[in-house]
């Protein structure tokens, strides 16, 4: 069993590490033009299309799950009808957040707070970033796609030489020809459209065959459509939740001004380099445990839950204690923004606190993805984001260890119920 989930989770960790890579880079790149609104108009322009992205994370999630379920069935008619639907609604969603990009703007900034300077650089990011929805929705469609047919592999190579492409073009017109922040943007839009294009043709060489059993009106039939949405409606509410949550801590960091604004994204830097190590991990548990659901194989799914929390609780141990030991030195990596390094040694204690906090909420995420009990993930994230807003409305300040503090326990509250609805509802309601 641990030789599956690593052939499947290994691939994905190398993929995702080269996300939290690019950015790092971005940061450092911006970091070193010699002020933290640089820093911060990244963190907001970032977060704007993360909340943006994470809303239609069904794409990736949904056809994750389903695939997985129709792959361990052995129906490869649903495999590549999956693939046309989730597709086409990828590429159809992408047009219209091009189309309303301008109201998109307005309505982020609304709940966001931030310096003219940080305002206006983010918005400038965005303006050329959102031309990539397209590419960047269609590549979670052929990433999910991927995972269900037990194949993280391919996703690798297009994430790996996607995020080249992004560091390689970005660094060259920020560092020689000077566009700064305008140059970070054009080089995610580039490598956005080059890594779609590689991965739909690695799809026709791999899987050519498959995907051409495909009917496509069978594919937008009623009752398949039904169940894709009615699959992806809980995580898109569950999404929203995540949404609220992300937006309300950068929002409130942004009060504390820029360089506390500037800390939060370092210390975010650090959690989201964990996250997508735990991911490969999660993924593995949707190929795995979805299989495992089609072909009606509990034994199987059980093995595959013990072995993936053998994994997590290592994982957790071990980058919680480098975190700790060697926080702030990172930090000194990342910026060389003196009142940005004094003012992070003050919170890096949270960035080896967030692991171990957050680590089953990975793994069980991935878990019910795989046999698609979305309702549990939206009520496990509904609970924790009430105990979020619950502490930094009792403590009623922006006292930014009362901010990360929430954090944390929001990750933790998730894993936690998660873990309850596991145990007296997945076991005992598997097939």
């Amino acid at each position: 069993m641990h030789k599956k989930i690593l052939q499947i989770a290994v691939p994905a960790i190398i993929s995702n590490i080269t996300v939290p890579l690019l950015g790092f880079v971005d940061v450092v790149i911006v970091g070193h033009l010699g002020a933290a609104s640089y820093i911060g108009a990244i963190a907001v322009g970032g977060m704007m299309f993360s909340l943006i992205y994470w809303i239609f994370a069904f794409l990736r999630m949904g056809t994750s799950g389903m695939t997985a379920q129709a792959w361990g069935r052995r129906d490869l008619g649903e495999v590549a009808r999956l693939f046309v639907r989730s597709m086409a609604i990828a590429f159809a969603i992408g047009l219209i957040l091009i189309a309303l990009q301008k109201p998109i703007v307005g309505l982020v900034f609304r709940f966001i707070s931030a310096s003219d300077e940080v305002r206006l650089l983010a918005c400038r990011y965005f303006g050329i970033c959102i031309w990539g929805a397209p590419a960047a929705l269609g590549l979670f469609s052929l990433s999910g796609w991927y995972i269900g047919v037990q194949n993280s592999r391919l996703p690798m190579w297009v994430a790996i030489i996607q995020n080249v492409v992004n560091i390689v073009v970005s660094t060259v017109l920020v560092i020689f020809f000077g566009m700064k922040i305008e140059g970070v943007a054009i080089g995610t839009l580039v490598a956005q459209y080059a890594a779609l294009l590689l991965a739909l043709g690695l799809c026709r060489r791999y899987y050519g065959r498959v995907v051409r059993r495909a009917e496509i009106m069978k594919s937008f039939g009623r009752g398949e459509m039904m169940r894709f949405f009615g699959v992806n409606g809980d995580i898109f509410l569950r999404m929203l939740c995540l949404v609220a949550v992300t937006v309300y801590f950068t929002s409130a960091g942004a009060r504390n001004g820029d360089v506390v604004l500037a800390v939060n994204t370092l210390i975010m830097q650090f959690f989201t380099l964990f996250s997508y190590f735990m991911d490969g991990f999660a993924y593995a548990g949707e190929a795995l445990c979805g299989k495992s659901k089609g072909s009606g194989d509990y034994p199987q799914f059980r093995a595959t839950v013990r072995a993936l929390f053998g994994w997590g609780v290592a994982l957790a141990g071990i980058v919680s204690f480098v975190y700790l030991l060697g926080g702030e030195a990172f930090v000194g990596v990342m910026t060389d923004d003196a009142s940005v390094v004094a003012e992070s040694a003050h919170y890096i204690m949270w960035a080896g606190v967030i692991p171990v906090a957050s680590f089953a909420a990975f793994l069980f995420d991935g878990i019910f993805i795989g046999i698609t009990a979305t309702k549990g993930m939206l009520v496990s994230m509904f609970t924790a984001m009430l105990c979020f807003f619950g502490v930094v409305t009792l403590c009623n300040d922006y006292n930014n260890h009362v901010l990360l503090f929430a954090f944390v326990l929001y990750l933790f509250v998730r894993g936690v119920i998660q873990y309850v609805i596991y145990k007296l509802y997945i076991i005992r309601k598997f097939i």
